[in-house]
């Protein structure tokens, strides 16, 4: 199942590679069964890989000064979660990452990234446009929060994003949009009216 899928989400990048070529490039990846509410990276470990998500959802977290969790990001299917910076880095990673519901992800370690992309060049072309995705849409994020009141913020959210609402615990939704869960039921309530 995660190589088909796998392969699938190569295409749409990479329309011209083969079959034979994604049975290849899956023999560096890692597939890991993750159960609802399992930690996959844990905040001050080593950051040792990125993670595909097959199947479920992850967000990755840090824990405030004041002992509340904050949401940075969430992955669903076909998305990529890591503390990149720690990856990169080969450092300690400042994010724990954590399975929202039971799921199925492909792991990428560091060495095996860089194998892959020797032995299978046209990687670099996948990932280049992966990354511009995820970083356009960090840009946007941020664009958001300072363009929109607090319950635009999540009326917009909801709108482009109904899979989220639908899937993710509202205590972690109103943690990514920078709310409290109390506030984030207001917000519904007052709509409801």
């Amino acid at each position: 199942m995660s190589k088909e899928f796998l392969f699938k989400h190569i295409q749409k990048f990479i329309p011209f590679i083969s079959q034979s070529e994604v049975e290849q490039i899956y023999t560096y990846f890692t597939e890991l069964n993750l159960k609802k509410k399992e930690i996959v990276q844990h905040e001050e470990e080593l950051c040792r890989s990125m993670l595909f998500v097959c199947k479920g959802c992850l967000h990755s977290y840090y824990i405030k000064d004041n002992g509340s969790l904050q949401t940075l990001d969430f992955a669903i299917e076909s998305w990529w979660i890591c503390d990149y910076m720690a990856f990169e880095n080969s450092s300690l990673s400042d994010l724990t990452i954590q399975a929202v519901e039971t799921s199925i992800v492909l792991s990428l370690s560091r060495e095996s990234l860089d194998a892959l992309l020797q032995h299978h060049p046209v990687m670099e072309q996948y990932f280049r446009r992966i990354f511009q995705r995820s970083y356009a849409a960090a840009q946007k994020r941020v664009q958001f929060l300072y363009q929109y009141s607090r319950e635009e913020l999540y009326f917009h959210f909801a709108s482009h994003y109904p899979e989220f609402v639908q899937r993710v615990p509202q205590y972690l939704l109103a943690s990514y949009l920078g709310f409290t869960p109390e506030y984030l039921s207001e917000i519904k309530k007052n709509s409801l009216r």
